[in-house]
């Protein structure tokens, strides 16, 4: 008999991700552009699957279209896929917050960074008592 002994962290993070903005217009700015990133992903869903090669990765003429009218320019193509994975956005007054299973977050954090906001991430697992996340 065989017993696997991989490792995968992979949908078990837990994380909450809060970007705290100076106004709420910002806030809500900013949960907008994520939506329309998440529609555009979810509107060409094989143009940035992580299996496919990395030299066909590139922007589509409608995701640079929008990347750069919302004039986000640190975000990469093959990050772009993030935005597809199941991931809670909801505002709070100034705030942003991203909770998510995933690891892959670095899209997210760009936009939130990139639009101004300070940014907080943590894993819920080991502080559920800060009302975010799945907790324990």
């Amino acid at each position: 008999m065989k017993i696997w002994t991989g490792y995968g962290s992979e949908h078990s993070m837990n994380l909450v991700m809060i970007g705290r903005f100076k106004e709420a217009r910002d806030a809500d700015k900013v949960k907008q552009l994520i939506d329309q990133l998440v529609e555009r992903v979810n509107a060409e869903p094989d143009a940035y699957r992580s299996d496919a090669d990395p030299q066909d990765r590139r922007f589509s003429d409608a995701m640079r279209e929008l990347l750069w009218s919302a004039e986000l320019h640190s975000i990469g193509p093959t990050e772009l896929e993030q935005f597809a994975y199941h991931a809670g956005v909801q505002v709070n007054g100034s705030e942003v917050i991203v909770t998510t299973e995933e690891s892959e977050i670095s899209a997210f954090l760009k936009v939130l960074i990139d639009k101004g906001a300070r940014v907080e991430v943590y894993s819920a697992h080991f502080h559920p008592d800060t009302g975010y996340g799945r907790g324990r």
